[in-house]
């Protein structure tokens, strides 16, 4: 064993909202059940996973599904589950950028074929809200007052596949979407 799979050993990591199917390496969770999922619940009603013992946990576009009511709880939550100096990396759709492709009219920028919506204001609105899943917008300002009021210590805004933490290269295997997406890390 090398001492790369060694030190990947001792990492726990959560793949929060990690959708239809989870990644190998990670404790996967999501709302609903699937293939290599986990863990099959609700975070508004809590994750059974104990208290300070992940190192990390990655989430990609899944707190825009969470009512901005349940926003401060859902992070608190993330953040009881993380070790003291754990970080919490999230992806979200980025609403500056995506307002700045509808003023450019920028039609490469929304991923809404025209089988579903033919207007450019209906891709712009039905990319916003993808599909009636998104209830919760983000700016870069906004996410960091939320991780701030949640009582994390550091908030970082990062790039894609760019972080500052000690948890490279793993804590960047699940970074998509890397157009529409901001990027921002909190420290426990």
């Amino acid at each position: 064993m090398s001492d790369h799979d060694a030190t990947s050993a001792t990492i726990r990591r959560l793949n929060w909202g990690c959708g239809h199917a989870g990644e190998p390496g990670w404790i996967n969770s999501d709302l609903k059940d699937g293939p290599d999922i986990e863990i099959t619940a609700d975070i508004r009603d809590g994750l059974p996973l104990d208290s300070d013992s992940l190192d990390y946990i990655v989430s990609i576009h899944a707190l825009p599904m969470i009512s901005y009511p349940d926003l401060i709880p859902v992070l608190l939550e993330l953040r009881r589950m993380l070790k003291p100096g754990g970080v919490l990396r999230l992806a979200l759709p980025n609403l500056d950028r995506s307002i700045q492709a509808y003023l450019q009219r920028d039609p490469e920028f929304f991923l809404v074929p025209d089988a579903d919506v033919e207007s450019y204001s209906g891709k712009f609105i039905t990319h916003l809200l993808w599909y009636g899943y998104t209830v919760t917008l983000f700016t870069a300002d906004f996410i960091e007052e939320l991780l701030w009021k949640a009582e994390y210590r550091q908030v970082r805004h990062c790039t894609f596949q760019q972080t500052s933490s000690a948890h490279a290269p793993g804590i960047l295997e699940l970074d998509n979407r890397e157009d529409e997406s901001l990027f921002i890390e909190a420290v426990k």
